[in-house]
């Protein structure tokens, strides 16, 4: 920011600190209209990251909306450029300038890597389909490699044209962003799970339709918490050596003994026994 007020471009500066400003106050909106619990906004060259305390908290559907409301922000700000444009109130040039950059950081956020917007997107709809733990742990190794590969890209040719610094620390950021993050799913799981358990109890006593897990006696406890879906509610069945349903159990009963010390890794069957 220095060297661009130092160089003379004070105004492409504050152009693109007012595009990001947006972005994130269209996730604010988003945020603060579902209720969620807003940390902290961190502004960022290329957009910014909103740190709420409802993640993996909430709905996939919420998480979405949210996410996207950035971006649209963006493809709304290049239509009202068109429109400046079209009625002479804007030059060519600058209205050129002010697209561009709505496009360059509207698209760039919505690149599937944790936590751009496309990553938050990727792993909500990917929890549609897939076991929540998986799911977070999958896509966050998929962003680090994807991170790797946008700091090479940025070391691309660097004898003859040099290293382009912007991507290079875009991606910096990027890997030590998903490192953090990686180092930390078992404590946003443990998170995950608490929630989960409070959901449920609510959601029992207007009855719901369960999902059913099928496992055999000997199987642990956390690996069958690990079978957890997000936005399914699931009634565990325990089945012997012979194949036969020995037991049902409720999400509450599996996640009960989960918290309780040194029961995580025992088997299902210790549960009836």
């Amino acid at each position: 920011m220095l060297t661009s007020l130092l160089m003379g471009y004070f105004i492409e500066l504050a152009t693109l600190f007012g595009i990001v400003f947006i972005h994130e106050l269209g996730h604010i909106a988003a945020a603060k209209g579902l209720g969620w619990r807003i940390k902290e906004v961190q502004f960022l060259p290329f957009g910014g990251v909103a740190e709420v305390e409802e993640q993996g908290t909430v709905s996939a559907w919420e998480e979405i909306f949210v996410a996207i409301a950035g971006p649209i922000q963006n493809f709304v700000m290049i239509g009202l450029a068109f429109v400046m444009q079209y009625f002479g109130i804007w030059d060519n040039e600058w209205g050129a300038y002010f697209i561009q950059a709505n496009v360059i950081i509207g698209l760039f956020n919505l690149i599937p890597i944790f936590p751009l917007d496309g990553g938050k997107i990727m792993v909500a709809i990917s929890s549609l389909m897939l076991n929540y733990r998986f799911t977070v742990t999958y896509c966050t190794w998929l962003s680090l490699v994807m991170s790797v590969l946008i700091i090479a890209v940025s070391l691309y040719r660097f004898q003859s044209n040099g290293i382009q610094l912007n991507l290079l620390m875009i991606g910096l950021f990027l890997l030590y962003a998903n490192i953090y993050h990686l180092k930390n799913i078992p404590y946003h799981y443990i998170r995950f799970l608490m929630n989960r358990q409070l959901r449920n109890s609510k959601m029992i006593e207007k009855g719901y339709v369960a999902q059913p897990i099928i496992v055999k006696d000997s199987q642990k406890i956390a690996e069958v918490v690990h079978l957890f879906m997000r936005e399914k509610h699931h009634l565990i069945y325990v089945l012997n050596d012979s194949g036969l349903i020995q037991n049902a159990l409720t999400e509450q009963q599996i996640i009960k003994r989960y918290f309780t010390k040194n029961k995580r890794m025992s088997a299902v069957s210790e549960l009836f026994m």
